[in-house]
């Protein structure tokens, strides 16, 4: 079994990312005074994730596989960061949760209920709490953590050169 420092290394910046993205939508309002705009822009931190889930591929092919990676060594990496940041979600989940915007979910789910996408109150808490959140957070890291590796490591991997031999035709 090869060396697993990289992938934990890399999971917990992810997490650390993830939890400066959450003040940095808190601050910038998306948790309070801009909530309408959060489900849109929340989603722009699919950039900084598929940027550290690519360094994080090539930094284990240059360390752990001397520059020289298949592509299903370069998945089985993958597949195990991602599981390490889902196991990491809920705990991140919780700190965004109650720490750092306590106030997100109560902002949510009144909005939720003003503009009609829920009927109410009890059909947005339903939907917009700590729990729910922490699962559909776990489920989806870990199933975007896997698409974005299985599509990085058709660049990523390493690619055996064929050397053909030139035939002189006369």
């Amino acid at each position: 079994m090869t060396n697993r420092k990289i992938e934990i290394k890399w999971a917990i910046i992810f997490s650390v990312v993830g939890l400066l993205w959450m003040v940095l939508e808190k601050l910038s309002g998306l948790h309070g005074k801009y909530i309408d705009y959060h489900l849109y822009l929340t989603n722009l931190f699919a950039i900084p994730a598929i940027w550290m889930m690519v360094l994080a591929l090539k930094e284990k092919k240059r360390k752990d596989y001397k520059g020289q990676i298949s592509y299903k060594q370069g998945l089985v990496s993958g597949i195990i960061l991602s599981a390490i940041i889902a196991l990491l979600s809920p705990l991140t989940q919780w700190i965004t949760s109650y720490v750092i915007t306590p106030e997100y979910f109560p902002n949510v789910i009144k909005r939720s209920v003003e503009i009609g996408y829920y009927k109410t109150t009890e059909e947005a808490q339903a939907n917009f709490n700590y729990k729910n959140y922490a699962i559909q957070g776990a489920i989806f890291s870990f199933i975007m953590g896997v698409i974005t590796t299985a599509i990085a490591m058709i660049f990523i991997r390493s690619r055996k050169e064929i050397k053909l031999n030139t035939i002189k035709m006369n």
